[in-house]
């Protein structure tokens, strides 16, 4: 918590300066994030519980490296995307197997004495996950791979991703780094914690977005809900790497098929196959697909 300095302006004074510069035109203000206030719910309002994970590991392998922070908050939403209240926050720190790398402990300030004898218990997280109707991660093919290995419970929950589930670019954004976003929000936090991380993802998600008015959230959540087709473009010529790769192709290097995929939209897939046909075979191929819902993006087993 941050402790005023002696005799600095009350809250609202500071509030009403910031507000003065703005107006000048000539200052952008940041404001810390915060935890959220509870919204009234109206009476009858269908809600869900939706639980925001963030994590830190050793490293991006996640049949190699281990998790050393876990955090969760869980929030009630409507099913058009208001964020109503917010609950008590999970944070547990973990010691791995092996020394966290010093990369590691330079990115997220966590180091080998913070994390001394410390356990996460899987039935636990299990415990605090099972009303869960969503998981919500910054990078879900990340946090779920890992979230998965640690405990059975997350796979058969449906995720979403608030990086690639937003069209951060189509509403004007030039990146989706989470201390960017926070920054064109008006919003700062002390990145690369994972109790932090969370609270700033719930606080973007909240906030409407500049182009669609609508906030954050009610577009993630009407993306997990569509089906999506996953095309692999099995035996596609090597001269073609570079195009599909261009196109948002990637390259599939573990289990099988070894080949080149991409995960569209329904009303995307005839686009995409006579594009593949077209310009990448040059002739009518069978190419495997298939349907992914928010139950199997992200997650290994797909």
């Amino acid at each position: 918590m941050d402790v005023p300095l002696p005799n600095s302006p009350a809250p609202d004074a500071l509030e009403a300066m910031a507000a003065a510069l703005e107006a000048s035109g000539c200052y952008r203000v940041l404001r810390r994030i915060v935890p959220r206030p509870a919204s009234d719910c109206p009476p009858g309002t269908p809600t869900r519980l939706g639980i925001l994970l963030d994590l830190e590991t050793t490293g991006l392998d996640p049949a190699q490296d281990e998790i050393i922070e876990f955090a969760m908050l869980p929030f009630t939403y409507g099913l058009d995307g208001t964020l109503y209240d917010v609950g008590a926050p999970f944070s547990r720190l973990r010691q791995p197997s092996r020394p966290i790398p010093p990369a590691v402990t330079a990115l997220t300030g966590l180091t080998d004495a913070m994390v001394a004898g410390q356990q996460i218990d899987p039935a636990e997280v299990a415990h605090f996950v099972a009303a869960a109707a969503l998981i919500v991660a910054h990078n879900t093919s990340f946090d779920r791979r890992f979230a998965e290995r640690f405990c059975e419970a997350f796979v058969t929950k449906p995720w979403a991703c608030s990086l690639s589930g937003v069209d951060w670019a189509g509403e004007g954004f030039e990146g989706t780094r989470l201390g960017y976003l926070a920054m064109r929000h008006g919003l700062f936090f002390d990145e690369h914690r994972a109790h932090h991380d969370r609270e700033a993802t719930l606080a973007i998600l909240a906030r409407p977005l500049p182009k669609s008015r609508g906030t954050a959230l009610t577009q993630l959540l009407q993306g997990a809900r569509q089906t999506r087709w996953r095309i692999w473009a099995e035996q596609a010529p090597f001269e073609a790497k570079d195009r599909l790769k261009a196109r948002g192709y990637r390259w599939n290097g573990e289990g099988q098929p070894r080949a080149w995929f991409i995960d569209v939209a329904e009303d995307q897939r005839a686009a995409e196959l006579a594009f593949l046909q077209a310009e990448i075979y040059r002739q009518d191929v069978q190419l495997p697909m298939r349907p992914l819902t928010a139950y199997e993006r992200f997650s290994d087993r797909c």
